[in-house]
């Protein structure tokens, strides 16, 4: 069973995480996407605990368990700062910089954290079906589910139909309505997605406002970077993920079969192994 850790970020805000392993092996933060939780990325902190990390799957301000910003500020550079401070917390506790693993927004973050800094914050940077620039078609599909469902579902199979309609490429034998309940809160006899709805004020831009940062960042980046690819992502291209690689000469490169936007859940043992494997390569000696 993983254990609850909590964080206190900016502004009052408390960083909900769980931690996965044994604590003497080296961290590995898991950052999920906009609109996700911890709880996304179970499958791959078990794998990554089993393969010898300590792999801390974290709620970002808003999401899960996490504190909702009462003044409904969403915007990167909270998320950015918040990182920082998990990430200061997580190095004075492990005497380490951790390796960060980021999905989506969770990437976006650790990538403008680290490459708008001189300092190293991180050992290891993974960043996964995220570049600078990404279609925008695909974010579009992404925001019209996350809206459509503002008023909840009657039921946990209510959710798990919508879930399933979205995500068809996945097989039926996968989806699971119980498996929701953690990414649910349930509220006056209706269940609600576990994030705070003014997030969506400031994710929808993220695509078009901030995409010379990124690229600015992708630039400044010197530690070991792996770029993990959906190959049926409706975000990232062949085309934008070469792009990030002449800005990232260095980085590594995964195109994961049969695994759209959210790599991790749709083939989580080749994406963990990936995952593993690269982190075992780059930071054996460190």
């Amino acid at each position: 069973m993983p254990n609850t850790l909590t964080y206190n970020a900016t502004d009052q805000i408390q960083i909900t995480a769980s931690s996965f392993g044994c604590p003497d092996d080296r961290p590995v933060l898991l950052l999920h996407g906009a609109g996700q939780t911890r709880h996304a990325w179970k499958g791959a902190a078990t794998a990554l605990a089993s393969a010898g990390w300590h792999a801390i799957s974290v709620d970002a301000r808003g999401h899960g368990d996490s504190t909702w910003c009462p003044n409904g500020d969403y915007s990167i550079e909270q998320f950015v700062g918040d990182l920082k401070v998990i990430t200061a917390a997580v190095s004075d506790e492990y005497g380490q910089a951790p390796a960060v693993v980021g999905a989506s927004l969770g990437g976006i973050t650790a990538l403008l954290a680290q490459g708008e800094t001189d300092r190293a914050l991180f050992s290891a940077l993974v960043l996964v079906d995220i570049t600078p620039r990404i279609d925008s078609g695909g974010v579009a599909k992404i925001l019209k589910f996350m809206r459509e469902h503002h008023d909840g579902f009657g039921s946990l199979q209510e959710a798990a139909e919508a879930v399933a309609r979205y995500q068809s490429h996945r097989p039926k034998q996968e989806r699971s309505a119980e498996g929701l309940r953690k990414n649910l809160r349930l509220v006056d006899g209706r269940y609600y997605w576990h994030w705070d709805p003014k997030l969506l004020d400031h994710v929808g831009k993220l695509d078009v406002e901030i995409m010379d940062r990124q690229r600015q960042a992708a630039t400044n980046l010197v530690l070991p970077v792996q770029l993990v690819h959906g190959q049926m992502s409706e975000i990232v291209s062949d085309d934008t993920a070469r792009e990030f690689l002449q800005l990232v000469p260095h980085a590594s490169y995964v195109n994961v079969s049969n695994a759209a936007h959210m790599v991790a859940g749709d083939n989580n043992d080749a994406f963990a192994t990936a995952v593993s494997d690269f982190l075992k390569k780059n930071m054996a000696n460190k």
